[in-house]
């Protein structure tokens, strides 16, 4: 039995509900600079979304022409309430920086530190010295291509994926016109002919849509994976039944040797794609076929990809055209800026309305997936682990802020 003499008078007198109080919104400055790297057209915010940061109170200053390689002229962005700036320098003393590719070890130098940074990490091309600048200038740090919604995805990679798989498709119609010295062939299929065949390696989002599109053209489609769980979704998703089958060598040489059209499509989750295509299975295909190795930016999965840009895209080995372009979505530089820019507008927009990103990393935990280095400190293990560098679990973080 309770002993009320151990209460306090006090406390037997009705108390008032406390309630937690909601973050003050907070007005952002966001700088968007124009992209240096090799031939990266897009931008990481469209002027439409512009509009809607300036409207809800937000300042945003972009640098001159960092729009242009996607066709956004500077008069649209100033239209929609951008400040066009054309010192770099000064788009690197805003609070929020919005990219598409990572800064360079310059770009960092220019920032005055303790800021926030949304941009791809791209973990396989980044240097130790890269994380340890950022660190030193305490910037808060996002991938995109780590962030998480609701249903544990990561949007923006399948958002360009997406874009990767249809435009593969539409870039090996190219190969095979007369235009572009290929072997004339319609990649689809019409009464009376025999359709295109076309061998898609991987059946992750790429190959998925690859196939869709392929198979919208009416080609012929096989797809191959070593994973029979993804094989039985893509035949789910695609809601038809199309040729799948386990990477088994003699199968798949078979399958190249009648191909037209091979979409390299692989990922790995850590370090170098899978090299499952031999040079020897490319000797045997067919004269005037095409390989699109979406899968070379992680080493590719064809032993005779080499690297190559969008000003020389193609180089022909054993008769096979070879297409090694990494970054196919910069081909496609508007329509994946806007696919962009809707991943971060929501986010910033979020970051303004709950006083900032620290208070929306505590209550978002998908995006919190994203934070890669938080108040100078790095706290993504994998990142730690692949530079040999320490770092701190963000829930030990985000607890004292």
């Amino acid at each position: 039995m309770t002993n009320i003499s151990s209460f306090g008078s006090g406390d037997l007198i009705p108390q008032e509900e406390k309630l937690e109080l909601k973050k003050q919104a907070k007005s952002l400055f966001i700088g968007v600079p124009k992209e240096i790297t090799f031939q990266e057209s897009r931008i990481a915010i469209v002027p439409d979304a512009v509009q809607l940061l300036v409207s809800h109170g937000h300042e945003v200053i972009i640098e001159s022409k960092a729009g242009e390689g996607a066709n956004f002229p500077d008069s649209e962005f100033s239209e929609a309430g951008a400040k066009i700036v054309y010192d770099t320098k000064e788009i690197y003393q805003a609070d929020v920086i919005l990219k598409v590719e990572p800064p360079t070890i310059e770009e960092i130098e220019m920032m005055k530190g303790r800021q926030t940074l949304i941009s791809a990490l791209q973990i396989t091309t980044r240097s130790k010295k890269f994380i340890e600048k950022l660190a030193q200038k305490k910037i808060n740090c996002l991938a995109y291509e780590f962030i998480q919604d609701d249903s544990g995805m990561m949007p923006l990679i399948r958002s360009m994926s997406e874009i990767a798989g249809n435009t593969s498709i539409l870039i090996a119609s190219e190969c095979l016109s007369n235009v572009n010295l290929g072997k004339g062939l319609l990649l689809g299929g019409i009464a009376g002919v025999t359709p295109t065949e076309v061998v898609i390696i991987g059946a992750g989002t790429v190959g998925e849509f690859a196939a869709r599109s392929a198979m919208g053209l009416g080609a012929s489609v096989k797809v191959f994976d070593n994973s029979l769980s993804k094989l039985r979704r893509l035949q789910n998703d695609l809601n038809t039944r199309v040729f799948t089958s386990i990477i088994q060598p003699k199968v798949l040489q078979k399958a190249l040797r009648r191909a037209d059209v091979v979409i390299g499509a692989l990922r790995s989750n850590d370090k170098r794609t899978p090299c499952v295509v031999s040079e020897q299975m490319v000797s045997q295909m067919k004269d005037g076929s095409v390989i699109i190795d979406v899968s070379i930016d992680q080493g590719g999965c064809f032993e005779t990809s080499q690297l190559t840009n969008h000003a020389k895209p193609t180089f022909n080995k054993y008769g096979v055209v070879h297409y090694c372009v990494p970054n196919i979505p910069s081909r496609v530089a508007r329509t994946a800026s806007y696919s962009l820019s809707n991943l971060l507008t929501p986010i910033i927009l979020k970051a303004g309305d709950f006083g900032g990103l620290d208070n929306v990393i505590v209550s978002d935990v998908g995006l919190r997936q994203g934070v890669y280095i938080c108040h100078g400190m790095l706290t993504n293990k994998m990142v730690a682990e692949w530079f040999n560098l320490d770092y701190k679990e963000i829930d030990l973080i985000i607890a004292s802020i």
